[in-house]
């Protein structure tokens, strides 16, 4: 895992929950570095820098498409 990437950072446990489903649906290695922090104590978040994804280099491509899809084309709301 020393050879992974930072991909992107969340601020609130919440924001990769669906995120997590789509990468195991792809069969990618990824961790999320300060999840567990953040999960027992919301506010150090900002502390920590946030929830690092944390990626196998090799799969940045994929991943950048998922975060795409999910940013732009996601139908979930919020109501």
């Amino acid at each position: 895992m020393e050879t992974f990437i930072t991909i992107a950072t969340f601020n609130y446990i919440h924001e990769i929950e669906i995120l997590k489903h789509r990468l195991d649906q792809e069969g990618l290695q990824y961790y999320f570095e300060n999840e567990f922090m953040t999960a027992i104590a919301p506010f150090y978040s900002t502390a920590l820098g946030g929830i690092k994804l944390k990626i196998h280099p090799n799969d940045s491509e994929t991943v950048k498409t998922i975060l795409q899809e999910m940013k732009y084309d996601n139908n979930l709301k919020i109501v």
